[in-house]
């Protein structure tokens, strides 16, 4: 009897989000709803800019500590 060692296996096809689940953790109880949310509402830019500049002056502290340390 022969037995192929190197036979390549078919490729399983791809499934949906239900049967993925369905198959992760059985059927579905009336505890768990998918729900869809609404997108995103856009940035602010304003906030995003202050953010930067908190960063910047967190970053420029941080120098300054270590020039500081240096010197001494």
């Amino acid at each position: 009897m022969r037995v192929a060692f190197w036979r390549r296996k078919e490729p399983e096809p791809e499934i949906g989000e239900d049967e993925a689940y369905e198959r992760a953790y059985g059927r579905p109880s009336g505890e768990v709803k998918k729900v869809k949310l609404p997108p995103r509402r856009p940035r602010d830019p304003d906030v995003l800019a202050s953010g930067d500049r908190l960063r910047q002056a967190f970053l420029d502290r941080l120098q300054k500590r270590e020039d500081d340390g240096k010197e001494g």
